[in-house]
C-alpha cells in the first residue's frame, strides 16, 4: 500500500556552513553545464583570427541535424602538473594584427606582447614565415603541440636567426594564455558566490545535511 512520507527540504541560504559546502560541491560536480567555457572558446578564436592563426575545425553533429565546426582546442584542468591546454591550426602573417590586438583586449599585455614578437619576427623576413600546428600524444599542453616553422620565400632564402624559436615561443605562449583564461572562467563559475546565486535562481532543495534532494 502506497505511504506518503513527509521530509524537510532547504534552500541553499538555509543550509548551515557544513551543509551548504555540501550542496556546493554538488553543483561544482555535476550541476556545471558541459559547455561553461564556450565564451573563453569564442573570445579565444577571435583573437586567433587577429594575431593570424586559423584552428584546425572537426565536424561535430547537432542534436537538430547537420553539423557545426569545432576548433580543435584540448585541455585538462586545472591543478595537476601537465594540465595545460593546446590547439591545432596554421599561423602566418596577419596584417594589422599589432594594432588590432590593443583594440580588442586593450589592458592584456600578454596578448599585446606575443603580437609584438610575431610582428618582429615577421619583419625580419619580409612577412613570409607561417607555421603549421600539431597536437601529438595523449597530453594536451603547450608542449605536446609539433610547431613547423618554414619562410615562403620567392628566393629561397633563409629565416632569420632566431625566428622560428620565437614564432614557436609566442604560439606556445599563446596556448598558455588560453589556459590561463579557462582557469580564471571556471574558477569563477564555482566560486561560492556564483555557485550561491545559480542554485537560489533554480530553486534546488536540499537535506539537512546538503544532500540533493529530488
Amino acid at each position: 500500500m502506497p505511504k506518503v512520507i513527509e521530509t524537510t527540504v532547504y534552500t541553499i541560504d538555509e543550509l548551515s556552513g557544513a551543509a551548504k559546502e555540501n550542496a556546493r560541491i554538488w553543483y561544482r560536480q555535476t550541476g556545471l553545464h558541459d559547455e561553461w567555457y564556450d565564451f573563453v572558446y569564442e573570445d579565444f578564436e577571435t583573437i586567433c583570427k587577429i594575431l593570424g592563426v586559423t584552428l584546425a575545425t572537426t565536424p561535430v553533429r547537432l542534436y537538430g541535424g547537420g553539423t557545426r565546426d569545432k576548433p580543435q582546442i584540448w585541455w585538462t584542468g586545472f591543478w595537476n602538473q601537465g594540465d595545460g591546454a593546446s590547439f591545432s591550426g596554421r599561423y602566418s602573417y596577419a596584417r594589422g594584427a599589432v594594432r588590432a590586438i590593443r583594440a580588442h583586449p586593450p589592458k592584456d599585455e600578454e596578448l599585446h606582447r606575443i603580437a609584438d614578437e610575431l610582428q618582429a619576427a615577421q619583419k625580419k623576413n619580409f612577412f613570409q614565415v607561417h607555421a603549421s600546428i600539431r597536437q601529438q600524444g595523449r597530453y594536451c599542453h603547450e608542449y605536446s603541440m609539433a610547431i613547423e616553422v618554414e619562410r615562403d620565400s620567392p628566393t629561397w632564402q633563409p629565416m632569420t636567426d632566431g625566428a622560428e624559436d620565437v614564432v614557436i615561443e609566442a604560439l606556445r605562449d599563446l596556448a598558455r594564455w588560453l589556459y590561463r583564461q579557462l582557469r580564471s572562467e571556471y574558477e569563477h563559475q564555482t566560486s561560492d558566490e556564483a555557485v550561491d546565486e545559480i542554485v537560489s535562481v533554480n530553486e534546488w532543495s536540499f537535506a539537512a545535511d546538503g544532500t540533493r534532494f529530488g
